[in-house]
């Protein structure tokens, strides 16, 4: 799939993965909506990042785990650009405890870490899917994580809520079929900010890795971009970690 003149919705797109996702899009000519939570200002850079460079984008605030929500962000979307053509879903938190304290695993964090990471991207799967089936073709990528792969994560409901991202994955894949594409880009470390004060970890760990280098957000943009353009592709978990799961 050209990208060109496409409509993207990125969730969690004002930072790291999502702000590398919206700017690579927009180079490749789509439109961009630059979802967000509560990172506004970061949201609203991002835009404006886009918009110095020639391409086309907006802010929407819109919480995820809200269903309401999401569907006025697309509803918005259509006022403003007629529809959706493409669906990155990448807003995801996280809350790090030890995978070894399974007391602290309460159900205020299962609850959180699935609202968001699971039945958020469900939900704006939900939300675009029929404008999508309306232009005969559509393409989502779920931004995963080696976590979920391994078993091992910043913390033990984190891990699942990322295997239950790749299961989604192949369920959409299988539902939303044949007119929309849904793959997975499971990452491992990237250099983001969620590394800040952490570098000489990063630096240990990069050492141990077979191609000796952090992954950096623009390496994760461009192949969510990929899969997104790669048309003979659906219900893939796309790995991308220097190494580190091998």
């Amino acid at each position: 799939m050209d990208l060109t003149d496409k409509v993207a919705l990125v969730t969690g797109g004002g930072t790291g993965i999502g702000r590398a996702t919206s700017i690579e899009l927009a180079r490749r000519g789509a439109s961009v909506i630059v979802n967000y939570s509560r990172s506004q200002v970061e949201a609203d850079e991002t835009v404006q990042a886009i918009k110095d460079a020639g391409g086309r984008a907006i802010a929407i605030q819109a919480d995820v785990v809200q269903d309401s929500e999401v569907r006025s962000m697309v509803e918005q979307v259509v006022q403003h650009f007629g529809t959706i053509d493409l669906l990155v879903n990448n807003a995801s938190i996280t809350r790090h405890i030890p995978m070894d304290d399974l007391e602290s695993a309460t159900d205020e964090v299962w609850d959180e870490l699935y609202g968001v990471n699971v039945k958020g991207m469900f939900y704006c799967a939900r939300a675009v899917a029929p404008l999508m089936k309306q232009n005969k073709q559509g393409a989502i990528v779920n931004v995963g994580s080696i976590a979920g792969l391994a078993g091992a994560g910043s913390s033990l409901p984190y891990a699942v809520s990322k295997a239950a991202v790749h299961g989604l994955t192949k369920s959409l894949a299988r539902a939303l079929a044949p007119e929309i594409r849904v793959n997975s880009v499971a990452p491992g470390a990237v250099a983001t900010r969620w590394w800040a004060g952490r570098e000489e970890q990063m630096n240990r760990l990069s050492s141990n890795l077979l191609l000796q280098r952090i992954s950096t957000p623009e390496d994760i943009a461009r192949m969510i971009c990929a899969a997104l353009e790669q048309e003979s592709m659906t219900g893939q978990i796309i790995t991308v970690d220097s190494g580190q799961t091998l």
